[in-house]
């Protein structure tokens, strides 16, 4: 299981974190620890990403992903992290050196960074943020 947390700010645009670690970009978040409920790993994925003590929001996708790349299946989930600014980002702590930078970026130009199964996540995360639902995800793609 892996949990993520969507930020956007007043343009609609998402919240990227760029990883030292790989060539694509991400949003805040990352695989759910053993003996961890989602939800709680979202939050401690923020204080260790971005240096920010907040609990997960409503969540706002639920992903089914099958098996691919040598990897099991999993699930991964969207929490609504709400909204911030480009004032905001200065006040991001990266401690652990895992995150370079942040910025926001609108989900034309977000395909252009990340994975094409996180940028279709995140266009349905989008999407469910505004319709208030929790969408549900088989690779990436909305099925309910």
């Amino acid at each position: 299981m892996a949990a993520g947390v969507l930020f956007r700010d007043h343009e609609d645009r998402v919240l990227l974190v760029e990883p030292s670690y790989k060539p694509t970009w991400e949003i805040p978040g990352g695989a759910v620890d053993a003996d961890e409920s989602p939800w709680v790993a979202a939050s401690r994925e923020l204080a260790e990403e971005l240096g920010l003590d907040r609990p997960a929001g409503r969540l706002l996708v639920v992903d089914y992903v099958r098996p691919q790349d040598g990897r099991p299946e999993g699930v991964v989930f969207i929490f609504d992290g709400g909204h911030l600014e480009e004032a905001d980002l200065p006040n991001l702590v990266f401690a652990d050196g895992e995150i370079l930078s942040a910025g926001f970026h609108t989900i034309g130009q977000a395909r252009a960074k990340v994975k094409p199964l996180l940028a279709n996540r995140l266009a349905a995360a989008v999407e469910a943020a505004h319709q208030d639902v929790t969408a549900l995800c088989e690779d990436g793609v909305r099925v309910a």
